[in-house]
C-alpha cells in the first residue's frame, strides 16, 4: 500500500495553512499524519511541526502532550484542523465544542449504496469486545455506552468495474473516537480502504490508497465574534474515486 511517510517527515506547514489570524489558525492535515504523540512511536506529528514554527503555544492547552490543540482528527483522516495560540482562545474554542456549536463536515467514500439517499445514525458507542483498539457501535459492546449521532446525506452512487459505492456528506453532532467509521461499520457500508474496521475488504481497484474520509469544511465563533467557516479542497484520494466512477 502506498506510504504517507516520506511526505510527512519533509512536510512544509506553511503549505498546510488554510487560515491565520492572531488568535488561530487553521490547517489542511495530511493523513497518516498523528496529531499528538501517542507516547508510544517516535514518528513526528502535527504537534511537532506547529512547535517548530510556533514555539510559543507549547504552554496553551490542557494537556502539554497536546499544545494548542482543541479537538483532533484520526490519523489517517485529512481535512480542516484549528490551532489555537493563546489560552483565551483554547477557552473560547473548547465552550463551543462542548456545547456542539461547531459545525463539522466531512465526506467519505463508503462500500455499497446506502438504503436511504440521507438519513440519522443515533447508536451509542462503546468498547468492542473483539480488539482493544476499536469502538463498536454493535450490540454487546462493552465498557460505558456514550451517545452518538451522525446525519449524513448521498451526494453520489457509483459503480467502479462490479463494485458499488456511495460518496456521503457526514454531519457528526457528537465527537466520539471514529464516530463516523464506527457508524458506518454499523450500517454494513464501511468507508473504504478502513484497515481497522474494514480489514478483509481494505482498498479496491478504484486506487484509493488510504481511508476515504476527509473533514472538509468547519464552521465556528472566533474570539473577536465572527463567524469563520473554512474548506479545505477535495482529497485527491477522493478525487480518485470520482474520476474512476462508471
Amino acid at each position: 500500500m502506498f506510504c504517507l511517510c516520506d511526505n510527512i517527515k519533509i512536510m512544509n506547514l506553511k503549505d498546510k495553512i488554510l487560515y491565520e489570524d492572531n488568535d488561530l489558525l487553521v490547517v489542511n492535515k495530511p493523513a497518516g499524519l498523528a496529531v499528538h504523540s501517542n507516547g508510544r512511536t517516535e514518528e513526528k506529528t502535527l504537534v511537532d511541526f506547529l512547535l517548530e514554527k510556533y514555539p510559543e503555544i507549547k504552554n496553551i492547552g490542557d494537556n502539554p502532550i497536546r499544545p494548542g490543540i482543541v479537538h483532533r482528527l484520526d490519523k489517517d483522516t485529512s481535512g480542516v484542523l484549528i490551532i489555537v495560540k493563546n489560552q483565551k482562545s483554547f477557552l473560547f474554542l473548547k465552550e463551543q465544542f462542548q456545547n456542539r456549536e461547531v459545525k463539522k463536515v466531512y465526506q467519505a467514500v463508503v462500500w455499497g449504496w446506502l438504503k436511504d439517499n440521507e438519513g440519522m445514525i443515533d447508536k451509542p458507542i462503546g468498547k468492542s469486545r473483539k480488539d482493544f483498539r476499536l469502538w463498536s457501535a454493535q450490540r454487546g459492546a462493552r465498557g460505558e455506552l456514550r451517545d452518538a449521532i451522525t446525519k449524513y446525506k448521498v451526494l453520489k452512487y457509483f459503480k467502479v468495474e462490479k463494485n458499488k459505492f456511495s460518496l456521503v456528506e457526514v454531519y457528526p453532532k457528537t465527537g466520539r473516537t471514529h464516530q463516523i467509521r464506527v457508524h458506518f461499520k454499523y450500517l454494513s457500508n464501511p468507508i473504504v480502504c478502513d484497515l481497522l474496521y474494514a480489514p478483509k475488504r481494505v482498498c479496491p481497484i478504484i486506487r484509493i490508497s488510504r481511508l476515504a474520509l476527509q473533514a472538509v469544511s468547519i464552521e465556528f465563533k472566533k474570539p473577536d465574534g465572527g463567524i469563520l467557516k473554512i474548506e479545505a479542497p477535495l482529497s485527491e484520494n477522493i478525487q480518485i474515486a470520482l474520476d474512476k466512477a462508471l
